[in-house]
């Protein structure tokens, strides 16, 4: 189902060049990052996924944080979210130099795959380009955790973005903590209340250290930086 992604040649592009001539050539171009790193930097586009339902009465709820990433990477960017297509809150720019696609399906949750399997392939993303924010209720509140592939961990909105893929687990996630329901709690009571206070400011802290660890992935993908980011996420973990 998914089409073969081909690389964009060149710097920085408009979203123009973005929207009308998507991807054409194999380059991948040698640049210099801000910490003087010489990389091979790939420009292919990533398109990331914030998982979430919209409308006011959702907002600011536990299931609703992958929203509030892509909200948070849109506003450190510079990117608009001010497009609908393939049911989906879009805005196109870039981090850095690579071309990035930002998605807030409005499908709700449990449809969330009607909107990434055709945005995927109308700008043709590979799979390994696609990036899916999601709230995680077996990390604590506030703790991420960036990881290469991985199952749908009986996310309803995961399970309906892979069922879109082919059934494919080869696409990162993005994993964001919410901690996990009381025993007598209802789950879906649990997924749709909103933060205390205090796990207000841990999901803030969470957001700012979300938009390095995305730009950690686009520069570097997943290497020594990521797994750094990870381990330092599973000390925070022991600290809570």
């Amino acid at each position: 189902m998914m089409a073969h992604a081909i690389s964009i040649p060149g710097a920085c592009i408009s979203y123009h060049k973005f929207t009308q001539r998507r991807l054409r050539s194999n380059t991948r171009i040698s640049v210099s990052l801000t910490h003087a790193e010489e990389v091979k930097l790939e420009y292919t586009p990533w398109l990331f996924v914030g998982l979430g339902n919209p409308g006011n009465k959702y907002h600011g709820t536990r299931h609703n944080v992958g929203f509030e990433m892509i909200d948070c990477i849109a506003q450190q960017e510079g990117i608009s979210l001010n497009t609908i297509q393939s049911k989906a809150l879009i805005g196109i720019g870039s981090i850095g130099e690579v071309p990035v696609l930002l998605a807030k399906p409005q499908t709700y949750m449990n449809f969330s795959g009607e909107s990434v399997g055709p945005l995927a392939v109308y700008y043709q993303v590979p799979l390994r380009h696609i990036l899916l924010i999601y709230d995680e209720m077996s990390l604590p509140n506030g703790v991420l955790r960036l990881q290469a592939k991985g199952g749908h961990g009986y996310h309803n909105g995961m399970k309906s973005v892979m069922d879109q893929l082919d059934n494919s687990r080869e696409f990162p996630r993005l994993s964001i903590g919410i901690g996990n329901h009381p025993g007598t709690m209802d789950m879906r009571a649990y997924l749709l209340q909103k933060f205390s206070a205090e796990e207000r400011e841990q999901i803030n802290a969470a957001l700012k250290q979300g938009v390095e660890g995305v730009r950690s992935l686009v520069f570097k993908g997943f290497d020594d930086s990521i797994n750094r980011f990870n381990l330092r996420q599973k000390y925070k973990y022991h600290k809570v």
